[in-house]
């Protein structure tokens, strides 16, 4: 059987787990990973809190669900293997009112169809004893929702990849798909190749790598950032883990909360705003085909137009950080102002459709010789090694390979 040659576009933690997946599994396979950055974990993976999200939110028996709370277990053994911090250092959702205290009941619900470990409502006295500075009247407690390094998480996995044979191409940014016979050019700026597979993995520019192989550019990618504050390390130690607002089901964001970090640093936020770039990751980041991208689409003004009080709020928090920290305050009433610092910034790949509807799970399209993942959403890196499980079995079954060419291994 001649070898296959696969190329994965995209090298956040998503598409190096592709990579690394296929290279392990498909023992015909001369896997190829793609990233236009010089180096891995650049944008989306690089730019988030850390949390290993334990699956309290998602409706269960959905393949976000399932994927989460297979990803954790994945997660864990890998992180544990290659010596990796993993901090099981918990996390509280918080109710503040007896109308947040009844959704509280629905997330716990949740929470326990899907199966996470330990979670349950604890009231004032319990959730003082667990996190001693925050504020409410009761709160979800989940004692085994943890923290990572997900750019270390990201570079192990390419370590994999390339002990199972792969290789990671650095500074290559893909500017064409077309399809030649049996097989599929990818053009970078100097350089053409064929594959005979192609799996595009390309968060915030999903949509756009999408137009190059001829498919539809909706769903469409709408960045939206997300500032974090630093507390001051004199306050560092006034949460032990993770402290998270109940959501509004009105909103399609979960608001400020606050996240310890492996280091031992504590980040408030993050806010939603529109991004004008989608790749920024400063408050003056402004590129202006990102602009005219989200501005021009008649989603993102439906989906304005249906969430102007979140628009209200999100605006003052981008505006004030006075108004960014009183929302953490509700939670964490000892927060200093004036010890806050500015923090890292992120962009979230927010698909949507022409309606203004956030596409709220997995879009996976193309054909059996290009897979594109579409929209991944969050916990996308919690469930990365999951999601690759899943896309990887998607792509075979498209190309039929998949019970032909299965390499044996223990990993």
């Amino acid at each position: 059987m001649s070898r296959l040659r696969v190329a994965v576009v995209g090298g956040g933690i998503i598409g190096t787990a592709v990579a690394r997946h296929l290279a392990q599994r498909v023992d015909s396979a001369e896997v190829v990973l793609h990233e236009k950055e010089d180096r891995l974990a650049a944008h989306q993976t690089g730019h988030n809190s850390g949390v290993v999200h334990a699956g309290l939110y998602y409706e269960p028996g959905s393949l976000k669900a399932r994927l989460c709370r297979r990803g954790v277990g994945l997660l864990q053994e890998f992180t544990d293997r290659h010596g990796l911090v993993h901090d099981e250092c918990g996390k509280v959702v918080v109710a503040l009112d007896e109308g947040e205290s009844l959704r509280l009941e629905a997330i716990h619900a949740r929470a326990v169809a899907n199966g996470v470990p330990g979670v349950r409502v604890v009231e004032r006295d319990e959730l003082r004893e667990i996190e001693p500075h925050a504020a409410g009247l009761r709160a979800l407690h989940s004692p085994h929702t943890a923290i990572v390094d997900y750019p270390a998480v990201t570079g192990a996995l390419a370590d994999e990849l390339r002990e199972a044979g792969g290789s990671v191409r650095l500074g290559h940014e893909v500017t064409g798909l077309s399809a030649r016979g049996g097989g599929v050019v990818l053009r970078g700026r100097e350089d053409c190749e064929l594959f005979d597979l192609v799996v595009v993995c390309a968060g915030l520019q999903s949509d756009r790598v999408a137009g190059l192989a001829g498919e539809a550019r909706e769903p469409r990618i709408v960045p939206f950032y997300g500032d974090y504050f630093l507390l001051g390390p004199e306050q560092e130690s006034l949460v032990n883990g993770l402290v998270y607002p109940v959501p509004d089901p009105r909103y399609p964001f979960l608001g400020v909360h606050v996240t310890k970090r492996v280091d031992g640093a504590v980040m408030l936020g993050p806010n939603a705003f529109l991004s004008l770039a989608r790749e920024g990751y400063s408050p003056r980041s402004v590129r202006p085909r990102d602009v005219r991208d989200a501005v021009g689409f008649g989603g993102f003004w439906r989906f304005a137009a249906a969430n102007l009080p979140a628009a209200v709020r999100e605006s003052r928090t981008a505006a004030s950080r006075r108004r960014f920290v009183a929302e953490a305050r509700k939670y964490l009433p000892a927060v200093d102002g004036s010890t806050v610092r500015r923090g890292p910034r992120g962009v979230r790949a927010q698909a949507m459709d022409h309606r203004g509807r956030l596409v709220d799970d997995f879009v996976i399209t193309g054909s059996e010789r290009v897979v594109h993942v579409r929209n991944a959403p969050s916990p996308g890196a919690t469930s990365a090694l999951a999601i690759a499980e899943h896309i990887v079995t998607e792509a075979l079954a498209r190309r039929d390979l998949g019970t032909r060419t299965e390499r044996n291994t223990d990993r």
